[in-house]
């Protein structure tokens, strides 16, 4: 049988899937003894966890009190949408024409948004949506793009289902703007499929705000 793993990393994996999918929203003071009491574990591995997310900036630590959930700022909304249009307008572009095996992906992809939605599992929609633009990141041929991206996949996906919770509807939109994307890549038309992305991604940051209509 395989081997459980360490208490920390338990830990740290319960409070990270919980901050993401906004069961633990920002605001949200957590302590080490409900923590360690949720988990199953002593207080010791809770400390070595929470200062592991605070590290990664979902988490600032107030000795004595516990760990508050930072929310999501108006800035690093704009600097995450800023860094995503640099990197996805260039890497769809790059993807161009395309392989048949991104294209496939990123069909299956669609097809299980469109199931996630129906299920009404907007955590899961979140981590689908992510997964069909980072499959077109990874195909655009550059290592160091692609992980520069992967380091912003928990702001991505916070960001995600604070958008979905906020605009029910935008899960139908977001979905067909998908369709467009992957429709413009399948067409081999870079140009298309960039201002396709542009739009896309714009749109995050004006529904955060609450401009949207």
């Amino acid at each position: 049988m395989p081997s459980a793993p360490p208490a920390a990393h338990r830990v740290y994996t319960h409070v990270k899937q919980a901050v993401l999918d906004r069961r633990y929203e920002g605001g949200t003071l957590l302590t080490e003894g409900e923590l360690a009491e949720a988990v199953g574990v002593s207080r010791t591995p809770v400390r070595e966890a929470l200062l592991k997310l605070e590290m990664e900036g979902l988490l600032k630590l107030y000795p004595k009190k516990g760990a508050l959930v930072l929310a999501v700022s108006a800035q690093e909304i704009a600097d995450v949408v800023e860094t995503r249009l640099l990197v996805e307008e260039f890497a769809v572009r790059r993807a161009v024409p395309a392989s048949a095996a991104l294209i496939t992906r990123l069909e299956e992809l669609v097809a299980e948004q469109r199931r996630r939605a129906a299920a009404g599992d907007l955590a899961a929609v979140a981590v689908t949506d992510r997964s069909f633009h980072a499959a077109i990141v990874s195909n655009a041929g550059n290592t160091i793009l692609a992980r520069l991206y992967d380091q912003m996949r928990d702001r991505q996906l916070r960001m995600g289902v604070a958008v979905m919770e906020a605009h029910p509807d935008r899960v139908a939109k977001n979905i067909a703007e998908h369709a467009e994307i992957l429709a413009a890549v399948r067409a081999g038309d870079a140009e298309r499929a960039a201002q396709c992305v542009r739009r896309h991604i714009s749109r995050v940051k004006v529904l955060v705000r609450g401009e949207d209509r």
